[in-house]
């Protein structure tokens, strides 16, 4: 018999907290996390010039705060399934906000790797998406929940898109010291919205008997699980590819003859178009199998990449592969998040799936390090490209056997 604690609704938390309360906020969470950190980059230039840095002191620092995040993640995700969102989401505003001020003052690469790195990659931790998401999973209606997902997927990409033009803006105003001060009191904003997707502290969240289920437990269960195992691994594709082009794309237009300008604007497409791809992508995770949605979706990244590398590469070509990747680029996470939710229920959500996103900076921090290595070994970016397609039809593959139901558990949990 299946064993799965129910689904807390909206009405339970508080009847100002309907269900559109508790998304719009969740979305402005999701927006204003990833907006600052998707506009560091902005401060490369200044912030370099100004200490009389190599770019590498910059990239390193940033380098760290992604591994940093990946890893405290499942970490991140564990303490707010026991304590509640709230008080995650808030301490990693806090952190965020202090990352950013102090690398504002940096004046040594080592204060930097703190606190743009270490700091800012804790921070970003505790008040990402994933927790904004595993609260969705926990007080939203079931048949909400998917699309939640793809909105909270999506406000990410607003934020990119917001925050961008707002850090030019701001070194323009202010100098680049003090946007960056300004963007740390920005996060601080997303303490009160935090309120709105509070979850209860696990001993209050239900009477079920899984909500009994212990942490050991819920790992064991997890990683015995060959659906999850098999999540897990197509969702390190995920990252490798995304982190990769994010980083790497840039250069490879340069090298093909094009401006700098075709670079940002192809960067700009993608997260324009992955607000479409990643609602979407909610919308149809409740209308078809997820696990299907999965691998059309790292099909069609695989064959967007053939296309692109095999055809003369212009502005025109950078811009609808920026299009056609942007409606891919983050739809793979209302999918991810839905399908660990359907098989092991909410109560330990956050974490299982901060499994996952540890898969998918580790194929982040892979794809990034190898484009460099294998551009400096090769001369050129073909080698990468290509694994890119591979691990992309790899992905697509094992996805397709994930059996998308709760898993059976033969007795009752105990602590």
């Amino acid at each position: 018999m299946a064993v799965q604690s129910a689904p807390r609704s909206a009405a339970v938390a508080g009847a100002w907290r309907t269900p559109m309360v508790i998304l719009v906020c969740g979305c402005l969470i999701g927006a204003i996390g990833f907006g600052p950190r998707a506009a560091l980059g902005l401060f490369l230039t200044p912030m370099t010039a100004a200490n009389s840095w190599s770019r590498e002191v910059f990239s390193l620092a940033l380098a760290i705060q992604v591994i940093v995040w990946g890893t405290a993640q499942p970490f991140v995700g564990a303490i707010a399934d026991r304590f509640g969102s709230m008080r995650v989401l808030s301490a990693g505003a806090v952190l965020y906000c202090i990352g950013l001020a102090l690398m504002a003052y940096s004046r040594t690469p080592a204060m930097l790797d703190l606190s743009a790195g270490v700091l800012a990659g804790l921070g970003i931790a505790g008040s990402s998406f994933t927790i904004v998401l595993a609260a969705f999973s926990k007080l939203m209606p079931p048949h909400m929940r998917s699309l939640a997902f793809g909105a909270g997927t999506a406000a990410g990409s607003f934020g990119q898109f917001l925050f961008s033009p707002l850090a030019v803006g701001f070194i323009e105003w202010f100098g680049w010291q003090h946007a960056l001060v300004a963007f740390g009191f920005v996060t601080l904003t997303m303490i009160p919205l935090s309120a709105a997707v509070r979850t209860p502290p696990m001993d209050l969240s239900s009477q079920h008997e899984a909500s009994q289920q212990s942490l050991r437990h819920a790992l064991v269960e997890a990683f015995g699980h060959r659906s999850y195992v098999l999540l897990v691994l197509g969702f390190f594709t995920c990252g490798f590819q995304l982190l990769f082009i994010t980083v790497h794309l840039p250069a490879y237009l340069v090298d093909r003859g094009l401006s700098v300008d075709a670079g940002a604007w192809a960067l700009g497409v993608i997260g324009l178009f992955n607000i479409i791809g990643s609602i979407g992508s909610g919308w149809l995770g409740d209308r078809m199998p997820k696990r299907y949605l999965l691998s059309v979706i790292y099909t069609l990244r695989s064959l967007a990449v053939i296309a692109f590398i095999s055809l003369p590469v212009t502005t025109a070509s950078a811009l609808i592969f920026g299009a056609v990747m942007g409606l891919l680029w983050l739809s793979t996470v209302p999918p991810t998040s839905a399908l660990v939710a359907i098989m092991f229920g909410t109560r330990w959500m956050a974490t299982l799936f901060g499994f996952a996103f540890f898969s998918h900076q580790v194929g982040g921090f892979l794809g990034v390090w190898l484009g460099g290595l294998l551009f400096t070994t090769t001369g050129s970016y073909d080698v990468i490209w290509w694994l890119s397609v591979a691990l992309g039809v790899v992905s697509a593959i094992i996805n397709l056997p994930i059996i998308e139901k709760p898993i059976e558990r033969l007795a009752p949990i105990r602590v």
